[in-house]
């Protein structure tokens, strides 16, 4: 009774290790945030500001606590 006991939490440990193996064996490859088309890279760029302008606007404020003027 005692080792059933203790084998629930050795397997867990032993998978935990397993699991750190593999993922510093085997890393995520990091993915490409832009379109692989060279010719719309300025387009790209513009888009990707435009889009993460809401986020970097809640970011100062927060870290700030400066209201941003909204552009016209």
């Amino acid at each position: 009774m005692v080792w059933m006991v203790i084998a629930g939490p050795a397997v867990v440990v032993v998978a935990a290790f397993a699991t750190l193996y593999l993922a510093i064996r085997i890393p995520d490859p990091v993915l490409p945030t832009e379109v692989l088309n060279p010719r719309s890279a300025l387009e790209n760029q513009s888009k990707l500001e435009a889009a993460m302008a809401p986020a970097i606007q809640a970011r100062n404020h927060a870290s700030t606590g400066v209201v941003p003027q909204s552009k016209k």
